[in-house]
């Protein structure tokens, strides 16, 4: 139970904290509503066991140099998303029929190189993983379970809340697009500044 707790409370700490795949499933949600953003918002159950993987059979903190390359790469991405997203809500553009492939593609790749998801799993996850795998494999299973039922939860919340939001009017939901455009847009400069700086 202790291990539930602990996974639960840092998948709610991690869904909570701003970043650029919480921006991006604001801007999915504002543009093709609630519903059809659902998928994306299971993303890290498909970028996360890679990172997982990684992280374990390195069995200590990733290297430098490679957290830099993915700042810069992800940084570079975020701000391709970002241009993406402005574009819609300048354009006022609205998806019909299902959430389009692409949009759980763009998302994953945004998990996949966001430098925080490897230096949580590298200095927090993986380590208390481990531990608890060594322990007992049930008691790991309670850890991931705590984390991803909470992180998921979090993150549907973020749906929820922008699908409410998208009902407000289309002069609404365009502004909060070209917030959430901003914002990726920010967070890919500030991640790509600190690729290039080494920090």
């Amino acid at each position: 139970m202790t291990l539930f707790l602990t996974g639960a409370t840092l998948g709610l700490s991690a869904a909570a904290q701003p970043g650029p795949y919480q921006a991006y499933l604001l801007a999915q949600s504002l543009r093709n509503g609630a519903l059809r953003t659902l998928p994306v918002a299971l993303v890290p159950f498909l970028s996360d066991p890679a990172v997982i993987a990684v992280v374990l059979l390195v069995l200590s903190q990733l290297p430098s140099g490679l957290l830099r390359g993915l700042q810069i790469v992800g940084g570079a991405v975020v701000l391709w998303l970002a241009v993406a997203t402005l574009r819609a809500a300048r354009a006022g553009v609205v998806a019909e029929g299902r959430a389009p492939p692409r949009g759980i593609v763009r998302a994953t790749l945004v998990n996949l190189t966001n430098p925080n998801a490897w230096i949580f799993w590298s200095l927090v996850g993986g380590p208390l993983l481990a531990e608890a795998w060594q322990a007992a494999p049930a008691r790991a299973l309670a850890f991931l379970a705590g984390f991803y039922l909470f992180l998921t939860g979090g993150n549907l919340a973020i749906v929820g809340l922008a699908g409410a939001a998208s009902r407000l009017g289309p002069r609404f939901t365009r502004a909060l697009g070209v917030l959430s455009g901003a914002v990726l847009l920010a967070f890919g400069a500030w991640q790509i500044g600190r690729g290039l700086a080494g920090t």
